[in-house]
């Protein structure tokens, strides 16, 4: 195995989380009482159990780089995940932004911004 680094998220609700990203196609790998891990072909998020998070307040943000990033935006639609600028969950539409790399994002339910970046190689 590799060395890697992965993001520990806040989830307000295990039960919530598990079932927000399984419909984004996202397997449970392992939950406990205070951790939970969720996988989706190589990407591997991971979560700690904080009830009090506030989602209008919370600074938690995470890079997902995949090879496509509109076959996971299809995704996040197909189950339900609306366009707005406000309001958890939420998407907003991949863009070319200025460093010239395709860019969407993800609010999920728990705040927490999900920066999808097409992984240019």
């Amino acid at each position: 195995m590799s060395d890697r680094a992965i993001p520990v998220l806040p989830s307000r609700s295990f039960e919530a989380t598990t079932a927000f990203y399984g419909s984004l196609g996202f397997e449970r790998t392992f939950d406990d009482d205070g951790w939970l891990i969720l996988r989706r072909g190589t990407v591997q998020l991971e979560f700690s159990h904080q009830p009090d998070v506030d989602p209008a307040t919370t600074a938690a943000m995470c890079v997902l780089r995949v090879a496509d990033v509109d076959a996971l935006v299809a995704d996040i639609r197909a189950a339900g995940v609306p366009e707005a600028t406000t309001g958890c969950p939420r998407l907003h539409p991949v863009r070319r932004e200025a460093s010239g790399l395709r860019i969407g994002y993800l609010v999920d339910l728990d705040g927490t911004q999900l920066n999808l970046v097409e992984d240019a190689g």
